[in-house]
């Protein structure tokens, strides 16, 4: 955890979470630290996506507590965990169809933790597009723009509250190898900056290249926590990756 303070930006104290008789998430406990960059990986159907419903307020938990710099945000609402600095990406980019590139962009910064208006928030938006690679973009219509472009406005939205945890679900997932490239250097990027966050993510080589720390799920649970290297060496890992017989 070397470019992470000893901070606990968040922190998951024996999350549960079922759906009838299906335990999506059991008993999750960990900690994030401030500038850390934590990978959540697993197999699918592992929780993982469930595990960051939790955190951004579109579940409740049945049980356990999830803090914010030590602020309960546990059940609160996407909306209030929005505005007290939770920002994320989707599995499947979800876009304003409607709009430009640019307002969508500059809805990130209405509704999330850090709100400007008016010329102040058309030019951090600008700004967002500028970092992200789609400078002259701005008037398009979202839907005229290819996947990987669809994503940087994703991210830029994301990034328009300046939230204080960035949650990254899947973020690369459908990347050509070159759009691959390109997506794990603007995530190095944000890194470089001191950005927290957590990514959920099955590029391995991202994963290996971008995380300070690992948490492995399996049908819910923890089953390994540690460096990439650690976690990605653990026989528990690699059996529930691959099956007995690989393991």
């Amino acid at each position: 955890m070397s470019s992470a303070s000893t901070a606990a930006a968040l922190s998951a104290n024996a999350v549960t979470k079922h759906f009838g008789g299906l335990i999506a998430v059991e008993d999750m406990t960990f900690e994030l630290g401030e500038k850390e960059v934590l990978g959540l990986i697993g197999p699918n159907g592992s929780g993982k996506t469930t595990m960051m419903n939790l955190i951004s307020g579109a579940l409740r938990p049945n049980s356990g507590e999830i803090r914010l710099y030590g602020d309960t945000i546990t059940g609160i609402g996407a909306s209030r965990v929005a505005k007290k600095g939770v920002a994320r990406t989707f599995q499947l980019v979800r876009m304003l169809p409607a709009m430009t590139v640019l307002e969508n962009v500059a809805a990130g910064g209405v509704f999330g933790h850090a709100r400007r208006w008016g010329k102040d928030l058309e030019d951090y938006a600008q700004a967002l597009l500028q970092r992200v690679g789609l400078p002259n973009a701005g008037n398009a219509l979202v839907s005229a723009l290819t996947y990987i472009d669809q994503k940087r406005v994703e991210l830029a939205r994301a990034l328009a509250s300046e939230p204080k945890i960035l949650l990254l679900d899947e973020w690369l997932a459908g990347l050509n190898p070159t759009e691959l490239k390109i997506g794990i250097a603007l995530i190095e990027q944000l890194r470089t900056e001191g950005c927290t966050i957590i990514i959920v993510e099955h590029v391995m080589h991202a994963i290996r290249s971008l995380c300070d720390r690992c948490i492995v799920m399996n049908s819910g649970a923890k089953i390994a926590e540690g460096t990439p290297p650690e976690v990605l060496a653990d026989h528990g890992v690699i059996r529930a990756y691959l099956g007995d017989a690989d393991a």
